[in-house]
């Protein structure tokens, strides 16, 4: 027993720092994507002559682009991590992204650009490989706290990319494109020194196009007993979430008269309630409760915050329902640790990929939805006095999400 412990020891410290490493490159990934938000709508701006109608049109053209590069690439690159590690997809994404930023800061014209937007939609789509990864070197019962964290990691680049971009857009436009190459490339480098192969070679599954595109990954999900009903759940909410970055400018500038200040703000303060909830409160809520049951608690306090938004009369009502909203950050991880629990180490990267297009599909759709029905419910729907109808149409669909998943799940637990 005294010569297994250190063993064991030795054995967890490189998991330990691979599992950092992981982190911190979500992390980062997302930093990046903050600190170009402030200022890749001004570059197009530039390159339009300063037209801001047309380069709204172009914009969103962009943002287009790199969702469709998720659906395809997801499945893609989790197929390739299922069958040749997830070592090299991690890393090439780290690299990938790096080159890809310089190229994009060196961009002459609205093409090139154009151009660093696809393959920076094409790398970032190897957050599936880093959910596979946590999911090969993670107990089952202890997947959906570490998923958790990876969400934390999301929260962490949300909050402070925007800020940093802001800050050194200011200085230069250009200027945090570098930075993100920079990090990108740094991190790629530490990952070549710390980050160990999580996937066996007798584990791994030979490669296939068939599984490797959107319609073979999302096949897997009605291939295995309770996969298809949690699938259904996920897509409703990950449709649910597109109402936040569809309306709520909108929303809290038309509706309370915020101006940018005050909006910004309270992004930051989701940002930071969603890390607290993600890094703090997954692991014991989902000890405690199980994966099923915290799964419908995240959701229920989905509900609750997309209901007092959508009902909420002054800006202060709705800020409250900021921290309800955050709990809902339990429910990502825990369903992600349901799923992951219905298929083996071969296919975990392909899974990731199919939630990857799941989530394409839902940042497709939301945006119409939701700004068509912010609009009626300001305009031919204004004798209904409803204008938060596109938040209580978010919970509603959370509220078909949670049905389906406690009917999904109900035989397995």
């Amino acid at each position: 027993m005294n010569e297994a412990a250190p063993a064991r020891e030795s054995a967890a410290a490189p998991r330990r720092a691979a599992l950092v490493f992981i982190f911190i490159t979500v992390a980062l990934d997302m930093l990046s994507l903050g600190m170009i938000m402030p200022v890749l709508p001004k570059l197009v701006e530039n390159f339009m002559g300063g037209n801001t109608a047309r380069a709204a049109e172009i914009f969103g053209v962009f943002g287009t682009a790199w969702a469709l590069m998720q659906f395809f690439f997801s499945p893609l690159l989790g197929a390739m991590s299922d069958s040749y590690g997830r070592r090299p997809v991690v890393l090439i994404s780290n690299f990938g992204l790096g080159l890809d930023y310089v190229l994009m800061a060196l961009a002459p014209n609205l093409w090139w650009l154009f151009a660093g937007r696809v393959i920076s939609g094409i790398s970032s789509a190897t957050v599936a490989a880093s959910y596979a990864y946590v999911a090969d070197v993670t107990p089952a019962e202890q997947r959906a706290a570490k998923f958790g964290m990876i969400g934390a990691a999301f929260g962490l680049g949300f909050v402070l990319g925007p800020a940093l971009g802001g800050v050194l857009g200011a200085i230069d436009p250009r200027m945090p494109f570098w930075v993100a190459a920079g990090l990108s490339l740094l991190n790629g480098l530490y990952g070549l020194f710390v980050l160990p192969e999580s996937l066996p070679r007798e584990k791994r599954m030979p490669f296939a196009w068939r599984r490797a595109n959107p319609v073979g990954s999302l096949q897997l999900l009605r291939s295995h007993p309770g996969l298809s009903g949690l699938a259904v759940a996920e897509f409703l909410a990950a449709l649910a979430h597109v109402v936040l970055p569809s309306v709520w400018v909108l929303y809290a500038g038309y509706r309370y008269g915020w101006d940018e200040r005050a909006i910004g703000l309270s992004l930051a303060v989701v940002g930071i309630c969603a890390i607290v909830v993600q890094a703090g409160l997954v692991g014991p809520v989902v000890k405690a409760l199980g994966e099923r049951r915290a799964l419908v608690f995240g959701l229920a306090g989905g509900i609750a915050g997309f209901m007092v938004m959508g009902l909420a009369q002054t800006g202060l009502a709705f800020s409250l329902g900021i921290p309800l909203l955050a709990l809902w950050g339990i429910a990502n991880p825990a369903i992600n640790g349901l799923m992951s629990r219905h298929v083996g180490p071969s296919e975990q990267g392909r899974l990731q990929g199919a939630n990857s297009s799941i989530q394409g599909i839902a940042n497709l759709a939301g945006p119409f939805i939701f700004t068509l029905t912010f609009a009626w419910s300001i305009g031919g729907g204004r004798d209904a006095h409803v204008p938060g109808a596109a938040f209580i149409l978010a919970a509603a669909m959370l509220v078909g999400a949670g049905a389906i998943a406690w009917h999904a799940t109900r035989v397995r637990n």
